[in-house]
């Protein structure tokens, strides 16, 4: 699954300039010219990164933040800048910016902030069990992931197809479309989203799980986050 970058910035050279770069990548880029169009954008589809500059028209940058932030808590900003607005970017730091560009820089400064926006992958905990699912995200929070929480099956096919999820956690156990459901629908949907299962009893249809992990509640939330770890690791959502 390409990540999503969305590139902020009025001067539209330099934005297509870092564009080009990360689509050579295998980024998928989209571009805005300014905060209200970035917004609508970031309200139309999520995206893993946004890179925003600070001097916009209109909205500035560090405003446009805050808004994204509304819409989805959990968005990661790099603002960049080529001026000195020392207040500005301290107020985007203190609410969460995921880092700061100050132009010109090279490539290699901005390939390390976008891997340092994304330290640990972006996980979600789908299932009925609420309180597991919160208790499960903030551990990994705490471990360096950066979490978020599908209510039941639908949210977590739509997180898994269109919201940029990393790796899902999925409680066989989910009412209406189960856990089972969900993993075979992902399936067929062509989906390598990787996926750990968590289960109050062992599975009734092991063959169709085989080579997925599974772990029965209770169990120790180190074993989760080394699930979560292994399933992140290169080469295991294709192997699903």
């Amino acid at each position: 699954m390409s990540e999503r970058v969305l590139i902020v910035d009025d001067d539209k050279d330099h934005a297509e300039s870092i564009a080009d770069l990360l689509q050579l990548r295998g980024f998928e880029v989209e571009v805005a010219y300014s905060g209200e169009q970035a917004l609508q954008l970031f309200q139309k589809a999520p995206f893993d990164v946004s890179i925003m500059d600070v001097k916009l028209p209109g909205m500035n940058g560090v405003d446009a933040f805050f808004e994204f932030r509304k819409v989805r808590p959990q968005a990661q900003v790099i603002m960049m800048t080529g001026l000195s607005v020392e207040q500005l970017i301290a107020s985007a730091v203190a609410n969460g910016a995921a880092g700061v560009l100050h132009k010109p820089f090279a490539m290699s400064d901005l390939m390390n902030a976008l891997n340092a926006a994304r330290p640990g992958g972006l996980v979600l905990a789908g299932g009925p069990d609420q309180t597991f699912a919160q208790t499960a995200a903030d551990f990994l929070a705490e471990t360096g992931y950066r979490p978020g929480l599908a209510r039941n099956g639908e949210e977590s096919v739509r997180a898994a197809l269109s919201q940029g999820a990393d790796c899902l956690i999925l409680d066989l156990g989910i009412p209406i479309l189960s856990g089972l459901e969900i993993h075979m629908k992902l399936r067929r949907e062509g989906c390598p989203i990787p996926k750990v299962l968590v289960s109050s009893c062992d599975p009734e249809n092991p063959e169709q799980l085989a080579r997925e992990q599974i772990l029965i509640k209770p169990f120790d939330p180190v074993l989760l986050v080394d699930a979560v770890r292994t399933a992140l690791e290169p080469g295991h959502a294709r192997a699903a």
